[in-house]
């Protein structure tokens, strides 16, 4: 499922959840009643009595779902190959407000993948936010390390959210400002 949806669910286990925007966490209770409203990248946005709350895909089973698994890497890669599966994982990463990854909002600045001794790899990546005020963005960072840190031979992961150069609307890809309205 993706995209936009108006899904009815019904919680089947205890789920911790963030409430949107303010990015503070709680528990919703098994048997809780909502609407799925947004299933991007393995993550759901979910309406309960009049709030919005973002369930990780780990979660995804108190939603009936299937939770999405770790992504694929070829036989040995390289530091390029890994590279390139972190921009795919990334671009699974939603604004549970705005249905756009955030590779595509153009708030992944730096990636750098960097070989350890043990055949095993370092990312960095330096990311911001569309407001620096967002109350999402540690949900953003954690859900963009999270990502990353599931990919074979990924051993260190450290997402850094950063805001120089300040983000606005010339970083987003043109499929992200077709999507969005926001054509300059």
């Amino acid at each position: 499922m993706f995209g936009h949806t108006n899904e009815p669910v019904t919680l089947s286990r205890d789920v911790r959840a963030v409430i949107i925007p303010a990015g503070e966490e709680l528990l919703l209770r098994e048997g809780t009643s909502g609407f799925i409203t947004q299933a991007l990248g393995g993550s759901f946005t979910v309406y309960v009595e009049g709030n919005l709350f973002r369930i990780p895909g780990t979660d995804a089973d108190a939603l009936g779902k299937e939770p999405t698994p770790p992504p694929e890497v070829p036989e040995n890669p390289t530091d390029a190959d890994i590279e390139a599966v972190i921009w795919e994982q990334l671009k699974t990463c939603y604004d549970p407000e705005i249905p756009v990854n955030i590779v595509d909002l153009g708030l992944i600045y730096r990636c750098d993948v960097t070989s350890l001794p043990d055949g095993q790899r370092s990312v960095d990546v330096d990311m911001t936010l569309t407001a620096p005020g967002c109350g999402m963005g540690d949900i953003l960072v954690g859900d963009a390390r999270e990502k990353i840190a599931i990919i074979p031979t990924v051993a260190d992961v450290r997402v850094e959210l950063v805001f120089d150069p300040p983000w606005n609307q010339t970083m987003m890809s043109e499929e992200a400002r077709l999507q969005t309205g926001m054509m300059y």
